[in-house]
This record gives structure tokens, C-alpha cells and sequence, in this order.
């Protein structure tokens, strides 16, 4: 397919040169935080190694290996129908086990000194633990989601992202903190058993609560995803403070449950998390139907726009189509060209909930028209990758009067008359 933006006038080598600086910032700057927040977690080992030892730490780190994995799997799997890129999901974790950490770590010792002199020694743990921790600790993964929210808006199409980004802060800080709780339990018991030692912490920890950090902030990820919703600033602020707020009362309870032990911590547990862990479990998988939905409605503007050809929109309208879309192009095609399909129905899900936004009146032009204009390219540039794979992607020619005919907000359907 021939590009409609390629001319016979000769190239602007300083517009070039400028394009590729953008490209080498938009890379660089990313790739620094990463670096950066790396340094942070590694630091942050190194301060919980100098608390409990270095072979209790590494006993920690095996342990914590095994709950992270599955939370991280967890979250993936949530992120399937529109997955965020790799280098942001990997810099939420990252600031969870290295920035959060570290910010929780000097406020809670700055604040615990206040506490001291406010409630006395005999007070100070409960006053650390439910009252000092989840503030400082929910504020601490929280920014990372903000900073995102600031700098990267697009990247929010509702409740889903919210939860990702929050949940996976949450998980590399639970990470570092297993970490110091399993090697403090090496340390002092062993491995031990159901008593006490690494299994005992382990069994509380691992089994029963892998997803305790995250479903705390998951609440604050919620509030981001309504935010993302609506156009009112003040709606916005109130959303947000309402998720902190509830992912620091839920922090809270169950760090009070911990001190309670016993009967009233099985209480809690059962009657208060596990229905709050199961009813966000629900509202994940139905934002979930919700994204699928919204995919299906805007697949025919996109195929009468030329974005997609009439054989795909069946493959691309659920999961088990594109999965097996994938599979059929990496056995005839090889792992380039199934990429290049991936990066495909990625960009052709991220126009969906663009033209989605724009029909609802959530953007304004200049963004809408910015963004729709990136993801064509990536579009454009997957096809490109893909090119003399018949099996991978087919062309067709692009008319973008149409996805701009559907873009005012649409009034409500009349109610019929009552007769």
C-alpha cells in the first residue's frame, strides 16, 4: 500500500533530525527511570539485608519470589484485552520496590517519632501499624499512579489501567517488605513449620494475603479509573481522594486484624477481604466485558475508515479470535510477523477506545487528533513489518473522514411516550 505522506520534494533534514531527537528522548527518558528505579529496589535490598542479615535476605527473596510471580501473572492477565506497554507496567513495579519503599521507610520513621511523643512507647506499635503505616505506605505507591496519570493520561481508559498501575506498585512493594518479614522469620525460627519460621510467615503472607497489598491499592486505582471517566475537576479530585481513602481504611483494618490475631483476625479476614478481594475480582472481569464491547461497537467505523479489512473484525472482536490469529501467523509466517500482528491489534484497540472517548465527548480535538494520528502510524508501521505475509495482515486504504463523522457527543435516546 502506497503511504499518502510520501512526496517527491526532497527531505527536511532538519525536520528529520528533530523527529529522531524526539524518538531518542522519548526512549532515553524512560529508559533512565527504569535504570534509576532499579537502583532504588537494589538499594532498598541492601537496607533490608543490613537489618536481618544477607543470607536471611536471600532465604526472603526466594520466598517472595513465588507470591509476586503470581501476582504479577494476575495483573497480566487482567491487562490482556488492551495491554499497556511493557517499559510502564515494568516502571509501576519497579517504583513499588524501590521509590515507595524507600519514601515509606523515611516517613514512617520521621512520623513514628512524632508518635512517640504524642502516645508514649505502650502506644507507638499500634499507633505505626494501623494508623502511620497504611497513610504513608498508600501515599507512597500512589505516586507513581499520579505522576502516570500527569504525564501519560492517555494511557487511562478506565478502571482496568487504574488497577494494573496500582497493583502492580502495590506488588513490588509487598516484594521488598515479604522480603524483610521472611528473613526476619529465618532469622529468628528457621524455616520452622506452621508455628513459626519462614512457613508460618509464609502461610499468612503467601497464601492467605499474596494479593493484600495490591487489592488496598486497587481501591485507589479505581478512583483513578472513574477519574479517567469524566470531565468535571472537582469529580476528578473527589474520585481520587475517595480510592486513597479506601485503599488506606482497608490497610488499615487488616494491619489491625495482624495485631488482633487469632479468632478476630479469621473474622475480619473471611467476612470483610475475602468479599471485598471477590467483589473487585468482579468489577475487574466486568470492565473487562465492558472493553470488549466497546472494541465491537467502534470495529465497523474502523473498517469503513480502512484501519481494518471486513476478515478481521470477527478475529479481532474476542481474545480466543486474536490469540488464534497469532498462532496461525507465527506457524506460517515465523515470531517477526506474529509480533508485528500483536503491535497490530494493539494499536487497532487503542484507536477503538480513542474514537470511543471522542464519541462520548471525553477528548478534546488537538489530543484526539495528535493521538489518532500516532497509533495510525503504528498501525501503518506493523503492517509494514508484516508486509509479504498474506496470512498476517491485509491493507486497504484509509479514509479518516470517518472516523472524525462520529465524534459529537451523542444526546441521550428519547424516552417513548407512555401511552
Amino acid at each position: 500500500m502506497s503511504s499518502p505522506d510520501l512526496g517527491s520534494r526532497p527531505a527536511d533534514l532538519s525536520g528529520a533530525r528533530k523527529l529522531q531527537t524526539r524518538k531518542h528522548h522519548a526512549v532515553g527518558w524512560p529508559i533512565a527511570g527504569l535504570i534509576v528505579l532499579g537502583i532504588c529496589g537494589l538499594a532498598m535490598f541492601g537496607v533490608t539485608s543490613s537489618k536481618v542479615g544477607v543470607l536471611p535476605s536471600l532465604v526472603g527473596a526466594a520466598a517472595a519470589l513465588l507470591p509476586v510471580g503470581v501476582v504479577f501473572a494476575a495483573i497480566v492477565w487482567i491487562d490482556r484485552w488492551e495491554p499497556e506497554p511493557p517499559m510502564l507496567l515494568l516502571g509501576a513495579f519497579l517504583w513499588g520496590a524501590g521509590g515507595a519503599t524507600a519514601c515509606s521507610l523515611m516517613l514512617n520513621d520521621t512520623i513514628n517519632g512524632l508518635g512517640n511523643l504524642l502516645f508514649g512507647a505502650s502506644d507507638q506499635r499500634f499507633f505505626a501499624t494501623v494508623v502511620i503505616g497504611p497513610l504513608v505506605e498508600e501515599a507512597a505507591k500512589a505516586l507513581f499512579v499520579v505522576a502516570l496519570w500527569f504525564r501519560r493520561r492517555s494511557e487511562f481508559n478506565g478502571l482496568v489501567d487504574g488497577i494494573v498501575y496500582a497493583g502492580l506498585t502495590a506488588a513490588g512493594f509487598a516484594f521488598i517488605e515479604n522480603i524483610l518479614y521472611f528473613g526476619k522469620a529465618f532469622d529468628a525460627g528457621g524455616l520452622g513449620g506452621v508455628s513459626g519460621g519462614v512457613v508460618a510467615v509464609f502461610i499468612l503472607r503467601g497464601v492467605l494475603a499474596p494479593f493484600s497489598h495490591p487489592l488496598f491499592s486497587s481501591m485507589f486505582g479505581i478512583g483513578i479509573g472513574l477519574a479517567s471517566r469524566t470531565d468535571s475537576k472537582r469529580l476528578r479530585l473527589l474520585y481520587s481522594l475517595l480510592g486513597y481513602l479506601a485503599a488506606v481504611v482497608l490497610h488499615a483494618v487488616w494491619n489491625a486484624a495482624t495485631l488482633l490475631g487469632g479468632a478476630e483476625f479469621l473474622n475480619i479476614y473471611f467476612l470483610i477481604m475475602v468479599p471485598i478481594f471477590l467483589g473487585t475480582f468482579w468489577l475487574v472481569w466486568w470492565q473487562r466485558k465492558r472493553e470488549q464491547r466497546i472494541v465491537i461497537q467502534q470495529l465497523p467505523v474502523l473498517e469503513r475508515a480502512g484501519l481494518i479489512v471486513r476478515s478481521e473484525m470477527e478475529m479481532l472482536a474476542t481474545l480466543a479470535g486474536r490469540r488464534g490469529w497469532l498462532r496461525k501467523v507465527r506457524r506460517s509466517a515465523g515470531h517477526e510477523a506474529a509480533k508485528a500482528v500483536r503491535d497490530y491489534q494493539i494499536a487497532v484497540t487503542e484507536l477503538a477506545f480513542l474514537q470511543h472517548r471522542a464519541d462520548q465527548g471525553q477528548t478534546t480535538s488537538a489530543a484526539r487528533r495528535a493521538r489518532r494520528e500516532k497509533l495510525i502510524e503504528e498501525l501503518k508501521q506493523a503492517r509494514r513489518s508484516a508486509a509479504g505475509t498474506h496470512q498476517a495482515i491485509q491493507t486497504a486504504r484509509i479514509k479518516l473522514t470517518e472516523l472524525t463523522r462520529h465524534n459529537i457527543k451523542r444526546p441521550p435516546n428519547p424516552r417513548p411516550p407512555i401511552r
